[in-house]
């Protein structure tokens, strides 16, 4: 009896399980397995780093419903970039722009804009020659708008340049037009046709602009956690026992050891909560940037500026301003080593793309110029560590190792080899005696003499262990930072015909700019310096401790700088280094020290030698002193570039057993023991 209840039992319980497979058991399998994701449209806004923490706070059912959206309005319907940019214009030259003439008055901003596009390589007087044909749109505040070039074409290959988010009365249709524009909403915003700016002020510097204003990199007593921006302009500072909710009056504020600052100052905190929904959030969002304060944005429904390269992720926080007291309380959980992330973040961005206008315009073309590379463009480590995508020319190349500032990065080293470039000037000659000692370095893979001497070329030259290849030169002194490409090595030993080095001399110097591979290492020193009296900066080749530049005529250095000096200074900065021979050690100082924040790396030199030794190629014959440039050439260089760059240093690397009291036999560089 009991066998027959078990069986009777097993069977209706499998009855029931085919029953429930048969009704419902596709739908329990849908719902066991998650569902595939839906394909969605980029999104340029980064996720908050800690959501996850966020997650303890509140189910998604508590949050009230969001409000119904306005329909889009996209600027040119379904354009994108493979449909309505022809990237057949660009190829030969490349990206190459012509911005056609305003047809009423311009705003100051726009003049700095036209000397920006003027004054960059991309620039070019011909409408027929360019890839790319650039319209400023004149903003409300001028009160006209630009017309329809004859050239419109529909727009195609056009970029329309607007700076301010208020809308020109429309006098033609876009088209296939590009916009680049501050701060668009997200609705109107073509993601990855359109260029989202940021919101320039009109006292926004036309070049170089403002260091960013971070001095604390973590919390200190006093020192105040939140900004919050104020209806009236300005920022209100608060301390960690601050909880509110500041815009809509829905929680009480607690006033707190705040202080109100005028719109003028920065916030001096560590995170500014920055709403999304006024019309000056994007200014405040760049306040934000320079002062170092992590921009936290509430509920945003504007573009973040050039979000197709940049990932905000490492800089901003994107956060519900439903959940406002969660974010408060969330943010003073997190992580010294995340907050300091974050805020060093916020410089180099600040440093890289946005202190001017310059910088924003030039971001702007080496957008649209990755574009047209496509797979060679910029790779997203070069966008976003320093020195940024404006100082890593794709041109040069597209991989992070072979440039000098990503060995950290890629976990690599530079080769162990360098090329000696001898530059012989108009009355130098053959330097036999030169050649001979750089050729006995162990690291030397080859000797390039660079000969820009009206002379005849000789027709022998002195028996080396290494090639030697002779460059007939243009007889100009920039032709010694020209990209070679016989130059086969990363590292460059530059040299003047007339310096003096041994071999110990050069291989020690070698292998400390292999430690040191972004700055330069040079054996003769000067400095720079502020002049009271007359107003400027002044120089000096006296011998003291402090130096902030190294003389070409016997440096190492990484071959891209030449790169950068040609493609990259401004063409009336080459040409006052071939005016002026002695500002050519100044100018490319200047390059490398803009490019890489730090000073140059003395190594020792032999005293007699520096007595005795020219300051710069070209210069009079060698003397018992160091002769200066013309101070006008280092202000017109520091006023071409926005700021002083150098950075002054007292740091002398010798080898480890020099002046040790040991056998001369066990010193690996016996010849730099002087008695």
């Amino acid at each position: 009896m009991q066998s027959w209840r078990r069986k009777s039992l097993w069977l209706a319980l499998s009855a029931s399980w085919l029953l429930l497979i048969l009704l419902g058991g596709f739908s329990l399998l849908r719902l066991a397995l998650p569902p595939r994701p839906r394909p969605r449209a980029p999104q340029g806004w980064p996720r908050w780093l800690d959501a996850d923490l966020l997650q303890s706070f509140s189910q998604p059912g508590e949050l009230p419903e969001d409000a119904a959206q306005p329909p889009r309005a996209p600027h040119g319907g379904s354009c994108n970039w493979g449909s309505c940019f022809d990237t057949s214009k660009c190829r030969g030259d490349g990206l190459k722009v012509f911005v056609y003439p305003a047809a009423g008055p311009i705003s100051e901003t726009h003049r700095k804009i036209l000397a920006s596009i003027e004054g960059s390589r991309f620039h070019t007087f011909s409408p027929d020659g360019a890839c790319l044909l650039l319209l400023l749109s004149l903003d409300a505040q001028i009160g006209e708008c630009s017309s329809m070039p004859l050239q419109w074409n529909r727009g195609r290959n056009h970029l329309v340049l607007r700076l301010h988010p208020a809308r020109c009365p429309r006098t033609f249709q876009l088209g296939q037009a590009m916009v680049a524009e501050a701060s668009p909403t997200v609705d109107s915003f073509r993601v990855g046709f359109d260029v989202a700016l940021p919101f320039l002020p009109e006292a926004h510097p036309l070049r170089g602009g403002a260091p960013g204003q971070l001095r604390q990199h973590s919390l200190q007593p006093g020192v105040a956690l939140l900004a919050l921006e104020e209806e009236r302009g300005g920022w209100r500072t608060a301390g960690t026992n601050f909880s509110a909710c500041p815009w809509d009056g829905r929680c009480k504020q607690d006033p707190g050891p705040g202080q109100t600052q005028r719109w003028e100052m920065l916030p001096n905190a560590t995170f500014c909560l920055i709403s999304g929904h006024r019309s000056q959030a994007a200014l405040r969002f760049l306040q934000a940037l320079q002062a170092g304060c992590i921009p936290v944005l509430l509920s945003p429904r504007w573009e973040l500026p050039f979000s197709e390269v940049i990932d905000w992720t490492k800089a901003a926080i994107v956060a519900d301003e439903r959940l406002l007291l969660q974010v408060l309380a969330a943010l003073q959980e997190m992580s010294p080593a995340q907050v300091l992330a974050l805020r060093q973040q916020t410089q180099f961005l600040w440093d890289a793309y946005f202190s001017s206008v310059e910088k924003v315009i030039h971001t702007t073309l080496e957008v649209i110029q990755d574009r047209i590379f496509g797979t060679s463009a910029h790779p997203s480590l070069l966008w976003n560590s320093p020195p940024g995508a404006l100082l890593a020319l794709s041109t040069f190349s597209t991989s992070p190792q072979d440039f000098p500032f990503y060995h950290l990065h890629q976990g690599s080293r530079p080769e162990g080899r360098f090329s000696a470039l001898i530059w012989v000037g108009a009355s130098g000659q053959p330097p036999l005696k030169l050649i001979q000692a750089v050729a006995g370095s162990q690291h030397c893979a080859q000797i390039l003499v660079l000969w820009s001497n009206e002379r005849p070329l000789p027709s022998r030259w002195t028996e080396t262990a290494v090639p030697l290849t002779v460059i007939d030169g243009r007889r100009k002194v920039s032709d010694r930072f020209f990209p070679y490409s016989t130059i086969r090595t990363d590292a460059i030993l530059s040299l003047d015909a007339r310096s003096s080095l041994s071999t110990s001399e050069v291989d020690f110097a070698f292998v400390v700019w292999q430690s040191f591979p972004e700055r330069m290492v040079g054996f003769l020193t000067s400095s720079h310096f502020w002049d009271e009296a007359h107003g400027g900066w002044g120089y000096t080749a006296e011998r003291t401790n402090e130096f902030s530049m190294v003389l070409t005529m016997a440096a190492f250095y990484h071959r891209y700088y030449h790169t950068l000096f040609t493609h990259s200074l401004p063409r009336a900065l080459r040409t006052l280094a071939d005016e002026a021979p002695t500002c050519v050690d100044v100018l490319m100082n200047f390059l490398v020290a803009a490019v890489t924040k730090l000073p140059p790396i003395k190594v020792p030199y032999g005293k007699q030698r520096q007595e005795a030794a020219p300051l710069v190629p070209g210069g009079p014959e060698p003397g018992p002193k160091l002769q200066a440039p013309d101070p006008n050439c280092i202000n017109q260089i520091a006023a071409a570039f926005g700021h002083m760059p150098l950075r002054s240093s007292r740091l002398r690397l010798d080898p480890v057993l020099f002046k040790d009291p040991v056998s001369m036999q066990r010193k690996k560089y016996r010849s730099l023991e002087k008695p």
